[in-house]
């Protein structure tokens, strides 16, 4: 069974009843899902489902390609490039008499393109001299690294250049396809409690899988993150070695934004590390955006001092608290919870979380069908400083300035906190001469509690539930 996934189920069932041949790129980060997804929606039709493996070299890729080959073709030997591994593909495709559309999926597509291998030529030549010329194939090409599929497949301007006809970029879960996940998995969390998971894990599929019934989020955590076999105490260190060159400047920028949550400018990570400026922090960056670890975003009206921020959640709770901890048979997080860098570190992700789940929040404020664009806006000079991570600048003659608090109960608005927020107002129309009409939009675990601060300065209240809305 496939959960959520619906407008991507969509595209490849549409690929099914086209007549002619299709040539599909599925891209998205590691355990993602992109696998899964593909055998399970085309179980019926998969002929021939064969995966690159990682740092193999090109004799032991062409042997593992013979013996998936072989148990639908026997008499084939082991070809000795991938021209001919690709025609004694061609030759296994004739021989099949069914008039149906036939999938053939390579996953791990990146792997397979060694050094020297003249792969991509090889499969250039298998679908533009044969697989195109069909009307029933529908050819499946897969891979994590969502740099070398962009640039060599989707942008590939030799003899793939337009070939694509269509492509996929697998997202992690949002909250509501994470509920639906859980719920299929007999897991029963409140909405708070998903919440709090996400917080550790993201809406990595592969990981949420690991969920077992009956686990209070402590104890899934302690499990996963914190006993010396948990799963996810060693996951990191595979994640950007698998899918980058020079992975270890990719790991370097990752943890360095991991550091400074409010994000940071292109030039203040200059400032910092020591990769050079220009081309290989461009394709750094770049790759990282693509891979779906960090966000670039623009500020309000105009892309001048973009803030990069680390969006992946699991990277973030990584660094923070897994990396430089032993592993504990006890109740290691729920102890830690405690603790005020916890709550610190619990808001900041909250505020990540809203980010990404914007179009929810529209939703919630019922403006999803009024055209707006989303930002987030920065002032920093000697005579007023202000950061507004999220506004929603609508077409109605509205801003909504958005602020975001993850508390575990409902959050009580104090002096302190409406001056800050008025004050970012404040700074806000000051610099930037609006004349629409601000909004101030809380967005909260379980709401704000109904005091005079709330009645007199908040104008739109939204709770988590907003976050789990379909759209």
């Amino acid at each position: 069974m496939v959960v959520g996934r619906k407008s991507e189920v969509s595209i490849l069932l549409n690929c099914l009843s086209t007549p002619r041949s299709e040539l599909l790129a599925v891209y998205g980060r590691r355990r993602v899902g992109k696998t899964y997804l593909i055998r399970n929606t085309f179980a019926k039709q998969m002929c021939f489902d064969f995966s690159g493996t990682y740092k193999s070299s090109l004799k032991q890729q062409l042997k593992n390609f013979h013996f998936t080959l072989k148990n639908q073709s026997p008499k084939n030997k082991i070809p000795k490039d991938w021209t001919e591994a690709f025609y004694q593909l061609s030759n296994f495709i004739d021989s099949l008499k069914s008039k149906k559309k036939k999938v053939i999926f390579l996953d791990e597509f990146p792997w397979l393109d060694t050094r020297k291998s003249n792969f991509l030529a090889a499969f250039d030549r298998f679908w533009n001299s044969y697989a195109v010329k069909r009307n029933d194939l529908v050819v499946v090409i897969c891979g994590s690294a969502a740099s070398y599929m962009i640039k060599n497949i989707i942008k590939n301007k030799g003899g793939l250049h337009n070939r694509i006809t269509q492509h996929i970029h697998l997202h992690p879960f949002n909250l509501r396809e994470t509920e639906e996940l859980l719920r299929a998995n007999k897991v029963k969390l409140s909405r708070y409690e998903i919440l709090q998971v996400y917080m550790a894990m993201g809406g990595i599929p592969h990981y949420l899988e690991k969920i077992l019934p009956g686990e209070s989020v402590p104890q899934l955590i302690d499990r996963l993150c914190f006993e010396k076999d948990g799963f996810l105490r060693t996951e990191f260190k595979m994640i950007f070695a698998s899918l980058f060159d020079h992975y270890e400047n990719h790991e370097m920028i990752i943890r360095m934004l991991a550091n400074v949550r409010k994000g940071m400018t292109r030039n203040e990570i200059v400032a910092k590390i020591k990769i050079q400026s220009g081309g290989t922090l461009s394709k750094t960056l770049v790759e990282l955006e693509e891979s779906g670890f960090i966000e670039k975003y623009l500020p309000y009206k105009g892309n001048k001092d973009a803030l990069f921020r680390l969006t992946d959640e699991y990277s973030m709770f990584y660094i923070k608290y897994i990396e430089n901890s032993k592993p504990s048979s006890t109740s290691y997080w729920m102890k830690l919870q405690a603790q005020q860098s916890v709550k610190v570190w619990s808001g900041f992700t909250f505020e990540t979380i809203c980010m990404k789940h914007v179009e929810q929040i529209k939703s919630g404020l019922k403006i999803h069908g009024v055209h707006s664009v989303n930002g987030s806006w920065i002032q920093k000079n000697s005579d007023s400083n202000a950061q507004i991570d999220l506004l929603i600048d609508r077409d109605d003659n509205v801003i909504n300035l958005c602020e975001m608090k993850f508390y575990n109960t409902e959050f009580s608005l104090d002096k302190k906190q409406i001056n800050d927020v008025m004050h970012k107002m404040n700074v806000f129309v000051d610099a930037t001469k609006t004349k629409k009409s601000i909004f101030i939009t809380y967005i909260t675990t379980f709401g704000l509690v109904k005091n005079n601060y709330r009645r007199q300065f908040v104008q739109n209240e939204l709770t988590i539930d907003c976050l789990y809305l379909a759209i």
